[in-house]
């Protein structure tokens, strides 16, 4: 009996964690939600959306998913993750950890393909540490709409 519940204090919260933690497929579900509310709503609607606390596709506490939005210059339109300290700022140059240019890089899957997936590393807004990143993104007129996961 003992074991039991020993086993079950120790897998019950790991089981919960993998279970908050968004996949693949949410991470592209809500790039195709994105992109069908900026067609019903307007481009502009979706960035102001992204762009607020709270709103519907910035990152909610305790989760690591939210939109962020690019022009095909590298300027961030919009992020569900720190708006105040991004949006407007180029960066095409960006660099991750490992010295990859992974905004030119999204910029080029979307631009080439119309839509795709890229990975980098990034830093996860629900521990502040750097870790492997997959970002899917889409080419939305003259935008690239995007989302990611962290691979934990």
């Amino acid at each position: 009996m003992k074991y039991i519940k020993l086993l079950s204090a120790i897998a019950l919260p790991c089981l919960m964690a993998a279970a908050q933690t968004p996949s693949p497929a949410q991470a592209e579900a809500l790039v195709k939600e994105a992109v069908v509310f900026a067609k019903q709503n307007g481009l502009d609607k979706l960035i102001a959306e992204t762009n607020r606390g709270g709103g519907k596709y910035h990152v909610n506490s305790g989760s690591e998913l939210y939109i962020f939005i690019y022009d095909q210059q590298g300027v961030v339109k919009a992020i569900g993750f720190n708006p105040g300290a991004l949006v407007g700022k180029d960066r095409i140059d960006a660099k991750d950890p490992d010295g990859k240019m992974f905004i030119r890089e999204i910029i080029n899957v979307a631009k080439a393909k119309g839509k795709g997936w890229v990975n980098y590393k990034y830093t996860n807004p629900t521990n502040n540490k750097v870790e492997q990143k997959t970002s899917y993104v889409e080419m939305l007129g003259g935008v690239i709409v995007g989302a990611g996961i962290y691979k934990n």
